[in-house]
């Protein structure tokens, strides 16, 4: 990750400050984008001098989203990778569920990757090495009872992966993601008190697969869906 410059939304929660600290371990210069106000403690220091941030950022508005892409780009000096951590989970059965559900699920996971997509394709051209790395879900490929908003909402991301990754070769930029199972986070320890999280995937280990999709060495990988399922 030396001298890439990176983009990283929903870089205020678990996996995207995760992400952040990792690829800033590895040399590369960060930009975080968040919807919410501020970052957590810590995580701006552990990103190094002349990160980027900026909270407050509706990626679901693309008037929102451009200007913050260009102020990033703008601090960064171009950007080298756009990884889409954004987004969000609900559990809820059809059943006496909600229809708004499942248009809030789509505009926080296809529609801000889509919106960041449009506004980093600029910056990303005028990269040697044009990186997007989105993130899906493994229950979007067999999803379960309670899980179809959520499921059908990463779907989408999965076939804005394939279809922008075809739309892109020509330009040389690579666009794959990442299909994670369960992460090991405070959240879902507190909603399954009794599973194992051993059995999970650590943000370390997702953050490792997504930066390897994000650097220069996966040239040869776009398009891809990537299982990252621990032992779930």
């Amino acid at each position: 990750m030396t001298g890439r410059r990176i983009v990283v939304t929903g870089a205020f929660g678990v996996l995207g400050a995760a992400v952040a600290k990792a690829a800033a371990a590895d040399g590369g210069r960060l930009a975080l984008l968040d919807f919410a106000p501020a970052p957590p403690d810590g995580l701006v220091a552990d990103c190094g001098p002349g990160v980027f941030v900026r909270g407050g950022v509706d990626l679901t508005d693309p008037a929102s989203a451009g200007p913050a892409l260009d102020a990033a780009a703008a601090a960064l000096g171009g950007i080298d990778a756009l990884l889409n951590i954004a987004g969000g989970f609900a559990w809820e059965t059809l059943d006496g569920g909600e229809a708004a559900t499942w248009d809030r699920l789509y505009r926080m996971n296809v529609t801000t990757a889509a919106n960041a997509c449009r506004a980093a394709l600029p910056h990303l051209r005028a990269s040697a090495a044009g990186r997007i790395v989105n993130v899906g879900a493994n229950a979007a490929l067999r999803s379960g009872a309670g899980m179809g908003a959520y499921a059908a909402s990463k779907a989408g991301v999965h076939r804005l992966t394939e279809s922008l990754a075809e739309e892109l070769k020509a330009d040389r930029i690579t666009v794959n993601a990442v299909l994670p199972s369960i992460l090991d986070t405070p959240a879902n320890r507190a909603d399954m008190p009794k599973a194992d999280p051993a059995l999970w995937v650590s943000p370390a280990e997702l953050s490792a697969v997504i930066l390897f999709l994000a650097s220069e060495a996966a040239s040869a990988v776009t398009g891809a869906l990537v299982p990252v399922t621990g032992r779930v």
